[in-house]
């Protein structure tokens, strides 16, 4: 079996019957592959039965530890059947994008069944132009960003050939997370862990103490700026400044109230579109020292202020956006390596900047301020503050999080979540078709009612709104407005677009 770290535990623990702790994938595919055969479910379920043994959490079920003692554990599933995660459904004609973003957002807005693997591979026919797009759902428990990439790569590959045989009982092994156990030898192993578990307490207090308000899911608890500046001066004078810290530590940015905050339904929508990435560079060039980081930062600024001020919001106070980073060294960079290993900047984003290029600027500024702060953090702090709650209390205590943000009794630490995932610059594709697009789709929690996440792919730009149904049901309008700010952009720096 595979113990789950508490980083991975705590997307389990979230989970409430309207957060949703998966996160999926639209790949939009040509009709046919390369050698004219159509994409159909029986292509896809063979393409994967032919690549299982590349995909371990595919076959992983997860199973709670009694009395919630110890982090949940992945095992190997005995009675494994890849057709019953492949599904297949069709759009009514004309099958516009919209259509197809409305059948993403049902299908994102169901849970995973905890009983079986947590993985889902929905293919949706009839998209305009003869396309065919599959929507890939995994569970933020098994995966991050990088991993994520990293287990579709085994079946969204940069050659067209495919091993054509048939799927036996052979193409499912057995081990990677090893058997079944019983109930009782979890519990057992979960007692035999429980002396380690106040010396993992006391080893992360003291960094989770003077970092606990940078921390998304306890800086807007009352008093955490106060106790991490008191923790932050003891661990200065008790190690002589060592690390060379200043005095001064920057007032943590307090997310301000918008129309898309609030308590989140189960439900989502969602909306994609592509943006040039060319264009993009040509902006980053057009900016000493600007990164394409940045100009996407920017960007999302430009279009969410067009939106809030479409909806009537605030402009005056500076949308404070989670943006993930990822934490893997060499070492947990290599194939394989699954789980979560991130951790996150919070970073005041320039909504209440009218000017574009100005946005742009201040988009570089806040990065750059936002990575100097982040690097006298340590690397695993999200992992290290979870150390600090027994696992025991662990699931309950992120509910309780979870309710008190949701009852509007806190403030949410921030407004919208922005992730930019490197993709590949070489054409892919998936049983032998052409990969058209790429855009995921993210997960949301309480108070935060949108998220937006990018994939570079080939020369483009791959993005999709992830976005309460409720809460922003004109998330579409957010496509254009994107296409818009980057045109606008490039007009006001002379840039040919």
């Amino acid at each position: 079996m595979r113990r789950l770290s508490s980083v991975d535990a705590q997307f389990l623990a979230v989970e409430d019957g309207r957060t949703h702790s998966h996160v999926c994938q639209l790949t939009i595919l040509e009709g046919t592959t390369v050698d004219g055969t159509p994409v159909d479910g029986a292509l896809i379920r063979d393409h994967i039965a032919s690549r299982i043994e590349n995909l371990p959490p595919f076959r992983w079920r997860v199973r709670e530890v009694p009395f919630g003692l110890d982090y949940p554990v992945f095992v190997e599933d005995e009675s494994f059947d890849p057709d019953s995660h492949i599904w297949e459904v069709a759009l009514p004609a004309p099958g516009t994008p919209q259509q197809l973003a409305e059948a993403v957002g049902q299908i994102a807005s169901r849970p995973l069944d905890r009983a079986r693997p947590l993985w889902e591979v929905h293919l949706i026919h009839g998209v305009e132009g003869g396309q065919v797009a599959m929507l890939t759902k995994l569970h933020h428990s098994a995966i991050d960003g990088v991993s994520g990439i990293q287990l579709l790569s085994a079946i969204i590959e940069p050659t067209p050939h495919r091993r054509l045989r048939e799927a036996t009982d052979a193409d499912v092994p057995r081990g990677g997370a090893g058997h079944d156990p019983s109930d009782l030898e979890l519990l057992g192993r979960a007692v035999l862990s429980m002396p380690m578990q106040p010396v993992r307490m006391i080893k992360a207090l003291p960094a989770t103490l003077r970092h606990i308000d940078q921390l998304p899911t306890m800086r807007s608890l009352p008093g955490t700026g106060l106790l991490s500046g008191a923790a932050d001066r003891a661990a200065r004078i008790a190690t002589r400044n060592r690390d060379g810290r200043t005095l001064e530590r920057p007032a943590a940015a307090q997310a301000p109230k918008v129309s898309f905050g609030g308590k989140i339904s189960p439900h989502r929508r969602f909306a994609y579109g592509s943006l040039s990435l060319p264009l993009i560079k040509a902006v980053k060039d057009a900016n000493p020292g600007t990164t394409v980081n940045d100009v996407v930062v920017a960007l999302s600024a430009g279009a969410l202020r067009r939106r809030m001020t479409a909806r009537g919001d605030d402009l005056d106070t500076a949308l404070v956006a989670l943006v993930p980073l990822s934490v893997r060294t060499k070492d947990s960079a290599q194939p394989n390596t699954y789980g979560n290993q991130i951790s996150s900047l919070m970073v005041a984003i320039p909504t209440d900047e009218s000017d574009v290029l100005a946005r742009l600027k201040r988009a570089g500024e806040v990065m750059r301020s936002a990575k100097e702060r982040h690097r006298a953090i340590p690397a695993q702090l999200l992992r290290d503050a979870n150390h600090t709650v027994p696992p025991a209390l662990f699931a309950r205590t992120a509910r309780v999080i979870s309710m008190t943000t949701a009852a509007g009794w806190i403030n949410p630490p921030f407004n919208v979540t922005i992730s930019n995932v490197p993709g590949s610059a070489s054409p892919l594709y998936c049983a032998g078709a052409p990969v058209v697009s790429q855009h995921p789709v993210n997960v949301l929690l309480d108070g935060v009612g949108l998220s937006l996440t990018l994939l570079s792919y080939g020369d483009r730009l791959d993005f999709g709104f992830t976005a309460d149904r409720e809460l922003v049901p004109d998330v579409w309008q957010l496509v254009p407005e994107m296409e818009a700010e980057l045109h606008e952009l490039a007009d006001a720096l002379g840039i040919d677009a």
